[in-house]
């Protein structure tokens, strides 16, 4: 065999391999029918269904509206320095009640003196929410955000989780957060929730890889939250390759024929679209 055959087939090997590598970096966590069933042709209300002015977004009432409309609901989950599970977005308290001041630097009886949006509502606990979702028995997408004690959180989330009986699933940001339900609870329906980089609170090479899909090798989840829009060529291979698609946060339908979920706010669309 001549130099340049062995060259060339040396370097289809190399092709070949690089190309084996990017579709397993790519490779979704299996995901059977009947796990993803509940989520499946849902809307789920964006921190639950509110308006901000009796019900504000992550508020008890606001997924008490979710509840009895039937939707699913999707909530945001941090800790307090006591180590208590509570349910918020943000983690500066400014937007949502005027104090410049972090959640995780407080107590869960000083964080209950804050009112969120001028109204009676307070930050509520993890549990508090679920007990109401469960109870109606509608899908729960629970979004925990990324933190110094994020294994920590990760651990009491799951230990809310299993107090309840729900179609809970959860979601991050955070590949780490993915990967430790992957490793220490891979009963739990798990997704990645990513962006274009432009739309990430990431540095840009971080903001890179989630939008491409290469963090997927660590935690291979079930499901790729996308925000509405253009997805990246990897995340619809992913997509392709197994994941379950999810989309954040639509304000209209048009989104549902590329969905098997959809997180909404802002209109009121039918609880199921298929």
């Amino acid at each position: 065999m001549k130099k340049t055959e062995i060259a060339g087939l040396l370097g289809l090997g190399a092709a070949a391999a690089g190309c084996a590598a990017y579709l397993w970096a790519l490779a979704p966590g299996r995901c059977e029918s009947a796990r993803f069933a509940p989520f499946r042709g849902r809307y789920l209300a964006h921190r639950g269904l509110y308006d901000n002015e009796t019900r504000p977004e992550n508020s008890l009432g606001a997924f008490r509206a979710a509840a009895a409309a039937g939707y699913g609901a999707e909530l945001d989950v941090r800790l307090t320095r006591d180590g208590i599970c509570v349910v918020s977005h943000d983690s500066d308290l400014q937007r949502m009640t005027g104090r410049n001041v972090r959640v995780e630097s407080l107590s869960y009886d000083e964080l209950q003196t804050f009112h969120l949006l001028g109204t009676e509502e307070s930050i509520p606990r993890l549990s508090a929410a679920l007990d109401i979702l469960c109870s109606a028995n509608v899908p729960v997408i629970i979004e925990l955000k990324a933190c110094r004690q994020w294994k920590k959180l990760c651990q009491l989330t799951l230990e809310c989780m299993d107090q309840h009986d729900g179609d809970l699933c959860v979601e991050s940001f955070d590949p780490r957060i993915v990967r430790w339900f992957r490793r220490r609870a891979p009963e739990v329906l798990r997704g990645l929730l990513t962006a274009q980089p432009e739309e990430l609170d990431q540095n840009p090479v971080k903001a890179f890889l989630s939008s491409r899909g290469l963090y997927n090798w660590m935690c291979r989840p079930q499901f790729i939250a996308h925000h509405v829009g253009r997805r990246s060529r990897s995340i619809r291979l992913a997509m392709a390759m197994g994941a379950k698609r999810v989309t954040w946060t639509a304000r209209d339908r048009s989104v549902e024929f590329e969905s098997d979920a959809v997180i909404f706010e802002r209109f009121l669309p039918p609880v199921h679209f298929r």
